[in-house]
């Protein structure tokens, strides 16, 4: 660019001037609010009697009367409260969780299987010994 003082230019061509000064490695990072913040920032706000504290509040934190509306509505729909307590790690996979309770079920109707399968095999030894038995007693009658 040439050398003119930057109050010449228009907004385009200071955002042009800007972004060819500015260091290639700078990355420009969105700023992310915890649900606690939001919630005292509101309070806050609220809380103030005149129009210029509520300015003040927003130039302290460098925030925008656009964020404070959308937290409300945030607030409001309850997804401020909602964000707390976050549950951090992998989402569970819904196909996993079902596998494994399925084999959790299979092992249980497994276990008892078998114990039927004895409980049968012992009353039929049980039979078979009665038979045998009521056949002797009626052969010494």
């Amino acid at each position: 660019m040439p050398l003119i003082p930057k109050s010449f230019l228009s907004r385009g061509q200071k955002r042009a001037h800007d972004a060819e000064e500015a260091d290639e490695s700078e990355v420009i990072v969105p700023r992310r609010f915890s649900a606690q913040y939001k919630l005292g920032i509101l309070v806050e706000i609220e809380a103030v009697t005149q129009k210029d504290q509520a300015g003040q509040i927003l130039r302290r934190g460098g925030l925008y009367s656009s964020l404070i509306s959308e937290w409300r509505r945030q607030r409001e729909r309850g997804m401020l409260e909602a964000m707390g307590g976050k549950q951090r790690g992998p989402k569970t996979d819904k196909l996993a969780a079902e596998n494994k309770r399925l084999r959790e079920q299979l092992a249980l109707l497994a276990e008892r299987l078998g114990k039927a399968e004895e409980l049968i095999e012992a009353l039929r030894n049980a039979f078979t010994l009665l038979r045998g038995i009521s056949c002797k007693s009626d052969e010494a009658k």
